[in-house]
């Protein structure tokens, strides 16, 4: 089916997942990172403290997450938007208000649980269940919302705190989430889809449904998990530091916020490759791809000094984005199957923002004793090139287990 005519047949449900991932935005490091320097100076916090709490209440995210997410395999689509967009909402109008530390933190558990967590969470099981043969495309188009969210909502958030102040400007969120992104959500999505005669029929080999408990007792979901992890805390970390790496480097802030709309647009164009590429291919055959241009982006940003290295940094990091948020999307239910989909994602994105919790706090740390944050970065490079060789053994080692499954011997016939 040609990709106009696919975008055409079911505009309703990918505008759908595509504005649930856009405003997820308001949960997403990269848009709470960018209140970083305004928080600590008012209350008072080095780089390592905000690290801490960013850390504390992101891990409260994480340890929640698979116990609520475990919804979206019992309700629709459109009633989980129902409840976790005004949680959003509500966490936004907290983060405007808070005085008090512990408000601080409660605000930021909020905005990751019911942002980051379950907004993407929901999008990614619906387009899932909604397509088979073309998961791949409904993934990179439903994905393209968090790198709309990267392009527009970076500079936005600088130019209305410059106007109404930082905290007015989450109230701001707050009222888009409500008087607009709700609404249209839920008319959007309001009818599940169903599967039609037009649709084409995937070659893939369909697996069986795993259930939770034996997914968390596969060694290859953990060798997994060690590559997958890798973009959420490499991006979460630099982002949320970006502001003392643009004081540490002698750049321009609003140049970097500017090379955001860069980033997107070379993630957004790799995305589109990378559903057309699973869809051809599968998701196993590009795990060992997707982190080679992000090794390459670190490299970049570690070593290079001169402010064009920020937009060879995000070319690279736009291109890695955009092949590992369509192939995550996926990845999952290629593997494991659909019946439990919602609670296996739940803990696989638990583990994920866990990882992006630890990120700042450690890095945070790090800086506070002395090493410096562009030797971490050249670290994180060089973790992502040895994931890419654990990443060529677990795809020979998935592919021969789904060569079993579909022929497994008969030594049972007399």
């Amino acid at each position: 089916m040609p990709f106009l005519v696919f975008l055409r047949d079911n505009a309703r449900w990918l505008a759908g997942g595509f504005l649930l991932t856009f405003f997820s935005s308001f949960g997403q490091t990269f848009f709470i990172s960018l209140s970083a320097g305004d928080v600590r100076r008012e209350y008072g916090l080095s780089h390592g403290d905000f690290g801490l709490i960013y850390m504390v209440a992101t891990l409260g995210s994480a340890l929640t997450l698979p116990k609520l997410g475990q919804i979206v395999d019992r309700h629709p689509a459109q009633k989980v938007a129902l409840v976790t967009m005004p949680m959003l909402a509500l966490a936004a109008v907290m983060m405007s208000v808070s005085s008090h530390v512990v408000v601080l933190v409660l605000s930021i558990y909020m905005l990751r649980l019911f942002g980051q967590g379950m907004m993407t969470h929901n999008a990614m099981t619906a387009m899932a269940r909604w397509f088979s043969a073309q998961r791949g495309r409904a993934v990179s188009v439903t994905t393209l919302g968090h790198n709309a969210g990267e392009a527009v909502f970076p500079l936005l958030f600088v130019l209305v705190a410059g106007l109404v102040g930082w905290r007015n400007s989450w109230l701001v969120a707050a009222a888009v989430l409500m008087l607009f992104a709700l609404p249209a959500i839920f008319g959007l999505i309001a009818v599940e889809r169903a599967p039609r005669a037009s649709d084409p029929v995937s070659t893939k080999p369909v697996a069986r449904d795993w259930t939770r408990a034996e997914v968390l007792g596969d060694p290859l979901f953990y060798l997994l998990l060690m590559g997958v992890m890798a973009p959420g805390f490499i991006g979460t970390t630099i982002f949320f530091h970006q502001v003392y790496l643009v004081e540490l480097r002698g750049w321009s802030l609003e140049l970097f916020a500017g090379s955001f709309t860069f980033m997107a647009a070379m993630t957004i164009t790799f995305a589109l490759i990378a559903g057309q590429l699973v869809d051809r291919f599968s998701a196993v055959s590009l795990l060992p791809t997707f982190l080679v241009p992000l090794g390459l982006s670190c490299l970049a940003l570690g070593l290079l000094e001169a402010q064009w290295s920020v937009f060879v940094f995000m070319a690279l990091l736009g291109l890695s984005y955009g092949f590992s948020s369509t192939l995550f999307g996926s990845l999952w239910p290629e593997i494991y199957g659909l019946k439990h989909l919602g609670s296996i994602r739940a803990v696989m994105v638990a583990i994920l923002v866990f990882a992006t919790a630890m990120g700042p706090g450690l890095t945070g740390y790090l800086i506070d004793i002395g090493i410096a944050l562009p030797a971490q970065i050249v670290v994180m490079g060089l973790y992502c090139f040895a994931m890419v060789a654990v990443m060529s053994v677990v795809t020979r080692r998935l592919r021969q287990r789904s060569l079993s499954a579909s022929h497994p011997s008969d030594t049972s016939r007399s």
